[in-house]
């Protein structure tokens, strides 16, 4: 039986939304191997009081250390507390989100594992008893489909792929410790924003916008987009224009920033670099917006509007909301 364990993500011991995302997909690839699903996380004391919803996405059992220490991510923590679990199980796969700790986690994991691991991966399967995960290469102009040579396989899963589905189980919690042993790194601070807004991997709608924006004091017009479009919309950047300083690198999307895969996805005054492709070619829906006709963002749009962004971008802000004001 092909069990699976998940890296369920928190923040300051709240579930983030690639954690119901990352069992969901977790889910999917037991049911291939005809396994159950474990789900385990780190957070401060009280957390296990709160995640018990994991089990209504599929997860059997939920393993939980506390710790005031956990508070902030905590990878050293976090790496023997994945080593520990799967000495106590057969399980045939583990699966992370693609976000920054699952970045870091997983490789770690690999590293200390001696395995290998497939990273952004959009689909999962299996063959015989063994898991095949599907990801995007060359800036997602191909598809690989990897197998693996040694169990567990690890495997990380780009966020808003896998939509979370209630799946309910048992998801009954249970309380770990994790060996306390120095920490190689700890978290000092996290700083943020002025602008509270969702992440650019997790939104579902994302309005980016590029060089062709001219200046910074111009993305108040996308800025006004968003908040049209409501709170699952969320800004994002190419790389030029957070290199000039105009944005923030957190919402740098592209193959130097963050790959994105929400439903529907703006590309405002952004020429379509490849770098920038790689980024979000996985979106669901792609509406381009540029003077130029002969732009390559054109190329991987379903819908592309050429004219002047200047008077195309607030004139659809005020359509969307006529219409949301009508429904």
């Amino acid at each position: 039986m092909g069990r699976v364990l998940v890296y369920a993500e928190t923040r300051h011991g709240e579930l983030r939304a690639v954690a119901r995302e990352a069992v969901t997909a977790g889910r999917d690839l037991a049911e291939e191997l005809g396994g159950g699903v474990d789900a385990f996380l780190l957070g401060p004391p009280g957390t296990a009081d709160r995640v018990a919803e994991l089990g209504q996405y599929g997860a059997e059992r939920v393993f939980v250390a506390e710790d005031p220490a956990f508070e902030a991510y905590a990878a050293d923590a976090a790496l023997r507390m994945c080593e520990d679990l799967l000495g106590r199980d057969a399980y045939s796969a583990v699966v992370f989100p693609a976000s920054a700790q699952g970045k870091d986690l997983a490789p770690r994991a690999a590293a200390r594992l001696d395995r290998g691991l497939a990273t952004e991966v959009v689909a999962l399967g299996a063959d015989g008893d063994g898991p095949i995960a599907t990801r995007p290469m060359y800036a997602g102009k191909a598809m690989a489909r990897v197998s693996f040579a040694e169990l567990p396989a690890l495997i990380s899963v780009r966020p808003n792929v896998f939509r979370p589905r209630e799946r309910p189980a048992a998801g009954a919690v249970e309380r770990v410790v994790v060996a306390s042993e120095p920490a190689r790194q700890r978290v000092t601070g996290i700083e943020t924003g002025d602008r509270v807004a969702l992440d650019v991997t997790e939104a579902n709608i994302v309005v980016s916008g590029g060089r062709g924006m001219k200046d910074p004091e111009n993305w108040s017009m996308l800025e006004d987009l968003v908040d049209a479009l409501g709170d699952d919309a969320t800004l994002g950047a190419s790389r030029a224009v957070v290199d000039a300083g105009w944005r923030p690198h957190a919402e740098q999307v592209g193959q130097t920033g963050k790959v994105v895969s929400p439903s529907l996805y703006f590309a405002i005054g952004i020429s379509g670099a490849i770098q920038h492709l790689a980024g979000m070619r996985t979106a669901k829906t792609i509406v381009a917006i540029n003077r130029d006709a002969e732009a390559p963002i054109f190329s991987v749009a379903d819908f592309g509007v050429v004219g002047d962004l200047f008077e195309v971008v607030p004139a659809l802000a005020a359509e969307i909301r006529r219409v949301s004001a009508e429904v």
